[in-house]
């Protein structure tokens, strides 16, 4: 309550500083619209860093092979020989599975060049353009 001098007499006001139901409704309305609005293309946008992501990772690592395979001649044995001889700084993890343990390595087509030809996402789901993860 304050004191306010009217007309020269001192009266109390009550002061209003609550929100009304109706405005506290209003406003949770606007915001639920704009959260419809905004969340699909948040979550759109995060499957389209992964996958960005993916692309970088598979591009980094065949080109750490290739660089392998033209210093010693073969392909390394394992994926980690990559990280373990200074081609890479450690194995990335897959964006896709979260993990650096479900990458497939594909073999060359003679085995004593190698066993690391390529590598792919173990995903087993669909990018955005409906190819599988696991065919980039």
């Amino acid at each position: 309550m304050e004191w306010h001098i009217v007309n020269g007499n001192f009266r109390k006001f009550k002061l209003n500083l609550a929100f009304t139901l109706i405005e506290l409704l209003v406003v949770m309305a606007v915001i639920a619209v704009l959260l419809t609005i905004a969340l699909p293309k948040y979550f759109g946008s995060i499957e389209k860093s992964k996958e960005a992501a993916l692309r970088q990772d598979l591009s980094i690592m065949r080109d750490a092979i290739d660089k392998y395979l033209g210093d010693t001649g073969k392909y390394p044995i394992h994926l980690e020989d990559l990280a373990t001889k200074h081609y890479l700084k450690k194995i990335p993890v897959d964006p896709i599975t979260e993990s650096a343990e479900t990458w497939v390595t594909i073999p060359a087509q003679d085995i004593t060049k190698g066993n690391v030809y390529d590598v792919k996402s173990g995903s087993t789901l669909n990018a955005s353009n409906g190819k599988p993860y696991s065919e980039w």
